[in-house]
């Protein structure tokens, strides 16, 4: 039997609705460009941690505000959309989600900057980490209309990748909360709260990923 194009079973869900209704924008399509904006911003952030000295990290802060704007648009056409590829609360939480990465990547950058730190082991592991499983997601968003078993194999990968920031922040923070420099420890803790909270931020949106897939297939 011949296999159906993603398309036709695109087609097919959307019925004489979907036929009377167009879908009038892309928004997988601009999800998918949105996880390659987040992407690049992660890796510009890990790029900035290796760098030294440390310059006024710049770059990823324009690229933060380039996705903001292609957020709200997104938005602005999600208002005014009458049909959508699956429910538009996972639309809206799946980008604001993917927002909070680059928000937390760079405020940990921003901060580090304005605090004249330089990273140590910790905060490059979760950098890492990080981008491993921000690159999980990406593969997963802009496939998840078109092959379930790889968004499920990206998913796996981007939760496994939260682990282990959960892991290297929780034994980091042991080991700072044991020396004497109390003012070094409040300002390491806060930037591994920021990088911690990335992690989150990743975890929620392949949660919400989880839950668009299961919707489109």
């Amino acid at each position: 039997m011949e296999k159906k194009s993603t398309e036709q079973s695109n087609k097919e869900k959307g019925g004489i609705f979907g036929f009377i209704f167009p879908r009038e924008y892309d928004f997988e399509g601009m999800l998918a460009d949105q996880a390659e904006q987040t992407l690049e911003g992660v890796q510009i952030l890990v790029r900035w941690l290796h760098s030294t000295p440390l310059e006024e990290p710049a770059l990823l802060e324009r690229i933060e505000d380039e996705v903001d704007e292609m957020r709200h648009d997104m938005e602005d056409k999600l208002i005014s959309s009458f049909s959508t590829p699956f429910d538009r609360q996972d639309i809206y939480s799946l980008s604001r989600q993917m927002d909070y990465i680059l928000n937390f990547s760079e405020e940990t950058a921003r901060e580090m900057y304005a605090f004249g730190m330089s990273p140590d082991t910790p905060i490059l592991d979760m950098a890492e980490a990080l981008l491993r499983g921000t690159r999980c997601m990406t593969k997963g968003v802009k496939i998840m209309s078109s092959d379930r078993k790889r968004v499920e194999r990206s998913i796996r990968g981007a939760r496994q990748a939260m682990r282990e920031i959960e892991e290297i922040y929780i034994t980091s923070m042991a080991e700072l909360l044991h020396t004497d420099d109390a003012m070094n420890a409040l300002r390491k803790r806060e930037i591994y709260h920021h990088l911690r909270d990335a992690g989150r931020a990743l975890r929620n949106t392949v949660d919400i990923l989880h839950t668009a897939v299961v919707g489109l297939m």
